[in-house]
């Protein structure tokens, strides 16, 4: 089952509501994705700390709807 960009992107937003979250379907199956998200809530803690937390507001959907996800987070500049 494939997840649209939408529903991922308004799962981040729910956690992080001040993230900039930018995705592109990297092969059109709804299935791979790039996805870039800034936020103030990743200042102070590591790569692995952020893709972490996003992982967790995406609610268990990695590696269940959403099969392969390419993540770059950062703090806004």
């Amino acid at each position: 089952m494939a997840m649209e960009a939408g529903e991922i992107e308004r799962l981040i937003k729910e956690t992080f509501p001040d993230a900039e979250v930018t995705i592109e379907d990297l092969r059109g199956d709804g299935d791979h994705y790039a996805c870039h998200v800034l936020s103030s809530a990743f200042e102070g803690k590591t790569r692995i700390q952020q893709h972490q937390m996003v992982y967790a507001a995406l609610q268990g959907r990695m590696g269940t709807e959403l099969h392969a996800l390419a993540l770059q987070t950062g703090t806004p500049s």
